[in-house]
């Protein structure tokens, strides 16, 4: 058992390094010319425009949802017109940074590492070096600084459209008056509160990108291999957001207290 447990660590430990080692190249190379604007707008586009769709749905019901919850419990008490700063407050902080990355991890982690992926186990790559081009400036270094850029840009939309659907089911469902949703919605709200999700956003963004593109460069194996790099990437995104969420959320705990 031991045994096992040392091998597991050292292997850990190898990943976490070349994790690292790949997100130096890709800050330094990301401040180096020449810059692929044309490669970069396409993957902000790829990122940030076609996850619209599935943001704004996930976004919209988690609103609609956390209304209705906080309401079924408010209204025993009287206190429905808080629903309002529950919910503004519970998307900002927490909901909207932490389900936007989890759907981009999902949809676009995924996509990425299929496609290093797929290039690596088809020679692509190495045929990129054979011409002197830096696969990490070419390939990983577009997809980096679209994922830094696109996901806090997601966040604030999905903060948007989640209080939207708290509005819609405290002024349809509930009764409360407009005016009144969105001022106690806006009064409750601080600077420092968007911030902290943005703040979550952007480093959820460089666990995306590093492990997507670690992956799809690591991928060995064929098409299986490709399949099983795209599941590890999800599913290490996954788990390195939620603890990254929880650290945070304790560490802006202490200090806005």
């Amino acid at each position: 058992m031991f045994r096992y447990l040392g091998e597991r660590f050292i292997s850990l430990t190898g990943y976490l390094g070349s994790v690292g080692v790949l997100l130096g190249e890709a800050l330094v190379l990301s401040l180096i010319p020449p810059f692929r604007k044309k490669n970069l707008f396409e993957q902000m586009t790829k990122i940030g425009v076609e996850s619209l769709p599935l943001v704004s749905l996930t976004s919209l019901f988690t609103g609609i949802v956390l209304a209705l919850q906080s309401a079924y419990q408010m209204q025993k008490i009287g206190a429905r017109i808080y629903i309002s700063s529950l919910v503004a407050l519970s998307i900002t902080r927490e909901l909207g940074p932490v389900l936007t990355a989890l759907v981009v991890a999902g949809r676009m982690g995924a996509a990425v590492t299929a496609e290093l992926g797929t290039m690596k186990v088809t020679e692509q790559i190495e045929a990129l070096q054979t011409l002197a081009v830096n696969p990490i400036k070419y390939l990983v270094v577009p997809r980096f600084i679209a994922m830094m850029s696109m996901l806090p840009v997601l966040t604030v939309y999905a903060d948007f459209v989640g209080i939207l659907g708290g509005f819609i089911v405290g002024v349809g469902k509930l009764g409360i008056g407009k005016s009144l949703y969105m001022r106690m919605t806006f009064n409750t709200l601080g600077y420092k509160d968007v911030f902290t999700g943005l703040i979550k956003a952007f480093f959820f963004a460089i666990i995306i990108a590093v492990i997507s593109c670690r992956e799809g460069l690591d991928t060995e194996g064929g098409a299986e291999g490709v399949g099983r790099a795209t599941t590890r990437a999800v599913v290490f995104s996954f788990i390195l957001i939620i603890a990254a969420d929880c650290l945070f959320t304790a560490l802006f705990y202490f200090m806005f207290k």
